[in-house]
């Protein structure tokens, strides 16, 4: 299944070819609500964006004209507050994938906000758009020889304590830092001495935290593209592009409704992901946080050089 292609006029006044996709994802790729939200809101005034593919290096267009859904990915989506009425207006549906971690003490997200200002973003954004359209994820699951399975229970149940009442789903990945290499190198040069998963340890972190999620919070625990079939414990395979939710929060949109009946999952994915088709609009290397842990940037030093650019330049038809 491929998006619709259209002509669109850029902002050079040359007429070019774009993708129209009606879902947007934004994005696995940077933090675009926390760090160019504005930059974003703008573009979609505009009508496109121009993205660059991350392995061939080739530009191409993406047109919102046809956009009637956004998934919105991010560690602190505070920006994303003021411009929900414009979403409204244009009568574009969203939900937010939270990612919602507690690695204050370790120090693996030196430039994310503190967890307890997290916390109540995480509270107005649902006063905001509704039960279900704010995802809490924990992600990733990482062990360290100061974080056990024990601590990892600990930070989620006191975050889970605390959105009692505000989400009904918990995602989970687990760390996979070998299949990284500039991940493991980053966390070297920075002291963490991380200990990788194996199955034996994820099934007994599973067989806790469902034991705790059924005693106490009764959220649905899901994982995120891993292979392992943790469903005897209560935990299932997560589609974070989610048909299903996204045709619950978007009831009377008939054309997104007949899209969902037949979209098929993005095979341009990982394997094990379930996500249904949709547009990402994100470029790597271009987060700030500074997550010690990140696949998505080379290094937190050059990811910081690329945000200062794209900074410098807030007319630019791209996102950085």
């Amino acid at each position: 299944m491929k998006h619709q292609a259209i002509s669109i006029r850029n902002d050079n006044g040359t007429d070019v070819m774009a993708q129209a996709p009606l879902i947007i994802s934004a994005s696995r790729a940077t933090d675009i609500p926390a760090l160019y939200a504005d930059r974003f809101f703008r573009r979609l005034d505009k009508g496109y964006i121009r993205w660059r593919n991350p392995f061939s290096g080739r530009d191409s267009y993406v047109s919102f004209c046809n956009t009637r859904f956004i998934v919105f990915w991010s560690k602190n989506p505070a920006p994303l507050l003021p411009y929900l009425s414009t979403l409204k207006e244009r009568k574009i549906g969203c939900y937010i994938q939270f990612t919602l971690n507690d690695y204050e003490a370790e120090g693996l997200e030196p430039n994310v906000p503190p967890l307890a200002h997290r916390l109540d973003i995480f509270h107005r954004l649902v006063d905001a758009l509704g039960m279900g359209a704010v995802v809490w994820r924990f992600d990733p699951l990482i062990l360290t020889d100061r974080i056990t399975i024990d601590t990892l229970l600990e930070k989620i149940a006191r975050i889970a304590d605390a959105l009692i009442g505000y989400t009904e789903k918990l995602v989970l990945s687990f760390a996979d830092i070998a299949s990284y290499r500039k991940v493991s190198r980053n966390l070297r040069l920075s002291g963490i001495n991380y200990r990788e998963w194996d199955e034996k340890s994820m099934r007994e972190f599973a067989l806790r935290l469902s034991r705790l999620n059924c005693d106490n919070w009764n959220f649905r625990l899901a994982t995120c593209a891993e292979r392992i079939d943790l469903s005897e414990y209560g935990i299932e395979h997560n589609r974070c592009i989610d048909p299903e939710l996204i045709s619950r929060l978007a009831p009377d949109d008939a054309i997104l409704q007949n899209f969902l009946y037949i979209a098929r999952t993005d095979t341009g994915q990982r394997k094990t992901c379930g996500c249904i088709i949709s547009k990402d609009i994100g470029a790597y290397n271009t987060c700030p946080h500074g997550c010690l842990y990140c696949y998505a940037n080379t290094s937190p030093a050059s990811a910081f050089a690329n945000y200062k650019r794209a900074i410098a330049n807030p007319l630019t038809d791209s996102i950085i």
